[in-house]
């Protein structure tokens, strides 16, 4: 009679961890998403302002960043999720209900489990596959802006610097037209003269050979000889300044190339055929998150286990460290793998044994009981 009433007990219990559990991660994972895709667009917005991303890469940038993400954001969603379930349950007293219906702190690891698992799975995924492609489209993307030509990353209201620095222009918008190029600023610098150009107008040709070019209308140059008393001014009906047009599509293959050496962004089968300690660091990497988003979700069942009648915020923050301290492990063992320091069969696991055997002795120091103190005897 006692295990019939414990079986429908079990089954509720279960049923309400988990979904509790995974509601909270949700919340958790879609503030999480939504800060980080603030702090994403406002940097790309910046780097686009500056000249160095085009405005209209700046969404698909933002996007393959976020999944680059996604695996450390699941993993530290799913850890609150479940030290948020706990500490809350011990916090309204719902936690003394289940031990007096027999459940014990223990018997939270099967339903966190159940959460944790499928969340494991999923960030193998992401961090096997999902990552490295988002990765190699940031670069893709990135390498395609680099081999525009001059000629087509020129906007209004922007100064765009050429040839490393060599070469500085600005245009302000056309009062007439605003798609058009208004009054010109050049900077040029040359071994022997420092020049500034300024002219009404501006308008972009291509010549026959393919040579670009940005065609100043009527205006004026001055050049200055650097440490020399030694100026000149002269005016022109027009002026052009070649805008170089950099590889074309085998400098594209070429940068896609060279961005399949970033380690990040190659694709997991390539890295099992490299024996080189950057490519086993990598892959030691991949494998630490699904690894860590279990261990951190059994870790904050002890975690989340406060004294309701004292403050809460102590406690949460020591939870935090400790997941903290985690993750930064994780990329510590990462860059002793890639120099060698700490070889890959003990990096791969040794990180996680030492979190799962802090998670055991806490849970041993939440379930022993204590012996009560004997009365003391009075002479």
């Amino acid at each position: 009679m006692i295990i019939s009433h414990l079986r429908p007990s079990m089954s509720l219990f279960k049923r309400s961890v988990v979904s509790e559990a995974t509601s909270h991660a949700s919340v958790v994972f879609s503030t999480l998403l939504v800060v980080w895709l603030s702090v994403v667009l406002v940097r790309l917005l910046g780097e686009a302002a500056a000249g160095r991303i085009g405005a209209d890469v700046v969404v698909g940038l933002a996007a393959f960043t976020t999944i680059a993400a996604l695996p450390t954001v699941m993993a530290v969603s799913v850890f609150i999720g479940v030290l948020t379930t706990v500490s809350r349950s011990y916090r309204e007293s719902e936690m003394v209900v289940w031990f007096s219906s027999g459940v014990s702190l223990a018997q939270w690891v099967q339903p966190i489990l159940r959460l944790a698992l499928p969340a494991a799975f999923v960030v193998a995924v992401l961090t096997l596959f999902a990552s490295p492609w988002a990765q190699r489209q940031i670069e893709d993307y990135r390498a395609r802006f680099e081999l525009r030509s001059d000629l087509s990353r020129i906007s209004s209201g922007q100064f765009l610097e050429l040839d490393a620095g060599n070469r500085i222009v600005f245009v302000e918008p056309s009062p007439q037209d605003p798609d058009a190029l208004g009054q010109v600023f050049v900077r040029l610098l040359e071994p022997n003269w420092l020049s500034l150009v300024s002219a009404a107008s501006a308008r972009t040709e291509v010549a026959k050979n393919g040579d670009r070019f940005l065609v100043l209308g009527e205006g004026a140059r001055y050049d200055i000889k650097p440490g020399e008393l030694t100026a000149r001014v002269s005016t022109f009906d027009s002026f052009g300044v070649r805008l170089e047009s950099k590889g074309g599509e085998q400098s594209l293959t070429e940068a896609r190339n060279r961005a399949l050496n970033n380690n990040k962004a190659r694709p997991t089968e390539l890295l099992l055929t490299d024996d080189t300690p950057h490519a086993k660091g990598q892959i030691m990497w991949r494998l630490a998150i699904p690894l860590a988003t279990i261990n951190l979700a059994l870790l904050a069942i002890p975690l989340g286990a406060v004294n309701p009648r004292v403050g809460r915020s102590f406690d949460l923050l020591i939870a935090g460290l400790i997941a903290l301290l985690y993750m930064n492990l994780i990329n510590a063992s990462h860059g002793w793998v890639n120099n060698q320091v700490l070889p890959f069969g003990v990096g791969v696991w040794a990180v996680h044994a030492v979190f799962l055997t802090l998670t055991v002795v806490l849970m041993w120091h939440r379930l022993r009981i204590r012996r009560p103190k004997k009365p003391s005897q009075s002479a």
